[in-house]
């Protein structure tokens, strides 16, 4: 067994090698660029090497000083992670040839299978199921279109070295091919060094199921059953659960078996995923591609079947034996995974970087109901950077069926505390309680239909306002309280007796205003004394909680009823966050919330003639010139952003007066690209 390894990678996946690597008693050593100085994996890590600048291709994609790490540290061994070079096949060859030991598959079955264009070949000579398409690398826009009409729309257009969702579009038209292929063709070679794309038909009402397997050494193969990934958004998968709702044990064999038999046709040594696409209407399933390398989704693997997959992919790499066989790998229950990204969801998922400034992680357990389990590379008080993906955590749980696994992570996502930059909490709490994602019907086009103009706070009703109400009420009579004891925080007034007006905006709805009654249960004045009992729409409410002001989090009793919210602080107002739904409140006299209803609304400034970045992030590229007439819908600019080409068009037909900034510029949220006369 290795004595130390180096991982080549940053953040959760990172960590997430390290812990595994710890409790085998391998000594770990991290790489990281100069904006990850300060980052959880170089903290956990038993050594760190610095390897270059922030951007990821003067660094992390830098092969050279990743060996150059190995022979400075001793390194026997190389985990890739996913991402950055975990499916470059030259990067295996070369680890090979400096006596380093790659933990992944042997550089030639990289090569083949990483290759979506040869997988595809080698797929069908091994008799399984393809897409009809195009196998060949495309020259330009223009054969695009002329193959995208040949096969068919809609059609598929991915790069070959792709994967996570970049370097992939969907075209349904002559236009949509045509820019799609250039976007496809930039990002690839951004974040992967391989500019080469191929097209292939796209079938409709799919579900994205993949098949985890296992390979040795010696000739052994086993999958470790499928994982349903189709709760996707821009080809990016958002939760991932184990198994499918879809699969049956009939598919679930044939699949793992033609997954099987691809691995061992290029003699495939490590974990690695055989993913399909599966027609929703016929049940028929196709190759979609192979990912020589660990998924971002495989803990809710390791969860149903009890296996730690980086350590098998450590144990082969080693030499050893796969310790069980096809007969061993059962279903242990259900998990399921969502990703806790840095983006808003309230303004078109654009990415959010900045700093943490409150970094609550759920709490970890696993006891006779299920587990929760957190997979991070941050920390409270660390930077959100837009140089690299824009995942931040992984949330996974485990419980005894699909229903309790649903429960579990609701939960877990209320208890999840993140302050400082935006995530997309909300909108995995509005999926987890959607009646169509609850009835495991749906395909990969399920959030674009659902949520067709985007996503807001209206789409996340709550159940019981009461309760927000309620807590808004006990909240501020508990800041009062406090307050009035306090010299100089509330001079001139008293506790407050009877009557108070809570003000509560819910899901972004006009206000309005509640009138409720809230005292002490036990007749004291503190909260300490026992909680206070809540007059509202003439029911009592008595909630109790040991809340001390400051706390994120608001543990208590609803009559008796437990329940666990978000509390955040705004000088004189409060926010409650409860199963998606956030709540704004301010408490007040009867006659100000009177004339605050009265008020008119302040109009909100024209900004028509300007284009504002929408996200901090890179000016790649301005698509028009000072005196242009530019048509609605047109390309105006391309941002990058974690990663990610963002094409910024025309929303309507103007010219253009000024251009604000250059190409190469790193851009800051609402600053002016372009003025229009």
């Amino acid at each position: 067994m290795f004595k130390k390894i180096l991982i080549a990678n940053r953040g959760e996946i990172a960590c997430r090698v390290i812990k595994t690597a710890r409790k085998m008693g391998i000594a770990t050593v991290a790489v990281y660029s100069e904006a990850d100085k300060d980052a959880l994996h170089v903290d956990m890590a038993d050594e760190a090497v610095c390897i270059g600048p922030a951007a990821s291709k003067e660094s992390y994609l830098v092969i050279d000083k990743i060996i150059a790490a190995c022979k400075a540290t001793g390194a026997e061994a190389v985990h890739p992670g996913y991402g950055f070079l975990s499916e470059n096949a030259e990067f295996s060859r070369r680890l090979e040839e400096a006596g380093v030991t790659f933990i992944g598959p042997k550089h030639y079955s990289v090569a083949k299978m990483g290759d979506k264009i040869e997988s595809k070949r080698l797929a069908i000579a091994a008799q399984v199921n393809t897409i009809p398409g195009y196998n060949e690398a495309i020259s330009g826009p223009d054969q695009a279109v002329e193959i995208a009409r040949d096969i068919g729309y809609p059609v598929m257009i991915k790069a070959s070295a792709g994967g996570g969702g970049k370097g992939l579009r969907v075209a349904y038209n002559d236009a949509e091919a045509h820019e799609g292929f250039s976007s496809c063709v930039n990002e690839a070679k951004n974040s992967f060094g391989d500019d080469r794309v191929f097209i292939e038909k796209y079938v409709l009402e799919p579900r994205h199921i993949e098949i985890q397997v296992l390979g040795d050494g010696h000739g052994n193969y086993v999958y470790l059953n499928e994982r349903d990934c189709s709760i996707q958004r821009r080809h990016q998968k958002v939760i991932e659960e184990a198994p499918s709702p879809f699969v049956d044990a009939d598919m679930r064999k044939a699949m793992g078996e033609q997954a099987v038999a691809l691995a061992r046709a290029v003699n495939y040594e490590s974990a690695g995923t055989v993913e399909f696409v599966v027609s929703g209407a016929t049940r028929e399933f196709y190759f979609l591609e192979m990912n020589t390398r660990l998924q971002v989704e495989h803990p809710v693997t390791e969860l149903i079947t009890g296996l730690d997959l980086v350590e098998q992919m450590i144990r082969v790499a080693a030499g050893e034996k796969l310790p069980i066989r096809q007969a061993d790998v059962n279903i242990n229950g259900w998990a399921m995974e969502c990703r806790i990204n840095a983006e808003d969801p309230f303004r078109g998922f654009l990415p959010s970087t900045g700093r943490l400034v409150k970094f609550r992680l759920p709490v970890e357990t696993v006891d006779a109901h299920g587990a929760t389990r957190v997979d991070t590379g941050v920390y409270d008080g660390g930077e959100i950077s837009m140089f690299y993906d824009s995942m931040i955590a992984k949330l996974i749980v485990h419980g005894k069926d699909r229903n309790a696994a649903i429960d579990r992570m609701r939960d877990a996502l209320n208890a999840f505390v993140i302050r400082g930059i935006s995530s997309n909490i909300p909108f995995q709490a509005a999926l987890m309680q959607h009646p169509r994602f609850q009835s495991g019907l749906f395909d990969t086009s399920f959030i674009s239909k659902e949520y067709p103009k985007g996503f807001d706070a209206s789409m996340v009703p709550h159940s019981d306002p009461a309760l927000l109400v309620s807590v808004a009420a006990y909240v501020y009579r508990a800041f009062t309280d406090r307050a009035a004891s306090i010299s100089g925080q509330l001079g001139g007034h008293e506790r407050i007796v009877g009557d108070q007006w809570v003000v509560v905006r819910l899901n972004g709805h006009e206000k309005e205003n509640h009138p409720v009654t809230a005292r002490p249960i036990d007749g004291g004045y503190e909260v300490d004394d026992g909680g206070y009992l809540v007059d509202y729409n003439g029911k009592s409410y008595a909630i109790r909680s040991d809340w001390k002001l400051g706390q994120s989090l608001f543990n208590g009793t609803c009559n008796g009823e437990p329940f666990t919210l978000q509390v955040e602080r705004h000088k004189t107002r409060y926010s409650l966050f409860h199963w998606g739904t956030r709540a704004d409140f301010m408490v007040m006299s009867r006659r100000a919330a009177d004339l605050l209803a009265l008020m008119p609304d302040k109009p909100a400034p024209d900004l028509s003639k300007f284009l504002l970045s929408p996200m901090p992030g890179l000016l790649r590229e301005i698509a028009a010139q000072v005196g242009q007439e530019v048509k609605a819908g047109e390309k105006l600019a391309v941002i990058e952003a974690m990663k990610m080409e963002n094409i910024l068009k025309a929303e309507q037909d103007c010219k253009v007066k000024k251009i604000a900034t250059a190409v190469g510029e790193s851009l800051s949220v609402d600053q002016v690209i372009i003025e229009f006369e």
